[in-house]
């Protein structure tokens, strides 16, 4: 029973497919349409919508975290020299 509607489904999209092919210039018109509307929907939300509202403003003030700062500052320090002497390290020509 299932590999009938399965062919007949596959058959459906055969016969769309077709139908969409020997019209292809209302089925190109038909798609623009669409990405249009999506388009247009998107750019309201994003920009439009996003443009007038108020930003929430949270009531905790910004706290700064000193020792993750600094282990972070450590680590790029560390890369840092690490990076410099790889720049003087001279390495062997291996075309000659």
């Amino acid at each position: 029973m299932k590999k009938a509607n399965f062919k007949k489904s596959i058959d459906g999209l055969k016969q769309f497919c077709r139908s969409s092919a020997r019209h292809s210039f209302l089925s190109f018109l038909v798609l623009l349409l669409i990405a249009l509307l999506l388009g247009g929907i998107l750019f309201y939300k994003y920009n439009i919508l996003a443009g007038q509202r108020e930003p929430e403003i949270s009531g905790q003030p910004i706290e700064f975290k000193e020792n993750l700062y600094q282990k972070i500052l450590g680590e790029w320090q560390k890369r840092g020299e690490r990076f410099e002497a790889a720049k003087e390290k001279e390495y062997l020509d291996i075309f000659r």
